[in-house]
């Protein structure tokens, strides 16, 4: 058995958001995500694993190609593998519960627009092709 305490956990960055890997249980880890006002997350996909999160405070939009959905306290979100999602937190810090499990939990980022440093893995480039920005 594992336990944790959310309110323990928690870690602030204002320059990116912090995911802190708690544990790590079999082919899967739980994690807390912490996320200042308008921190955005690359939009990715995990090929070979689901991911799932909890919201517990705060809040904001997931995008999807398949459009948004408002995270609010009590949220619940599953992305099946290779599900392309991007995370952008609203006005208030948010603290996100994550549990990703599969094969290789290992990202895929397709862009970043909010990252001007940000440039694409080799991996990247293999998964997504010319869909690279």
């Amino acid at each position: 058995m594992e336990a944790f305490n959310l309110n323990v956990e928690q870690e602030w960055n204002p320059q990116k958001h912090v995911e802190k890997v708690l544990g790590r249980i079999a082919d899967g880890d739980f994690t807390v995500a912490c996320w200042e006002p308008g921190q955005v997350s690359p939009n990715h996909c995990h090929p070979e694993c689901t991911e799932i999160y909890f919201c517990y405070s705060g809040g904001g939009v997931m995008n999807t190609p398949d459009g948004q959905t408002e995270i609010t306290p009590g949220s619940f979100v599953v992305h099946p593998p290779g599900e392309l999602h991007e995370y952008v937190n609203g006005p208030e810090r948010t603290l996100l519960f994550r549990v990703r499990y599969g094969a290789d939990m290992a990202a895929r980022t397709k862009d970043w627009p909010t990252n001007p440093d940000w440039q694409p893995r080799d991996v990247d480039t293999a998964y997504f092709g010319d869909q690279i920005r």
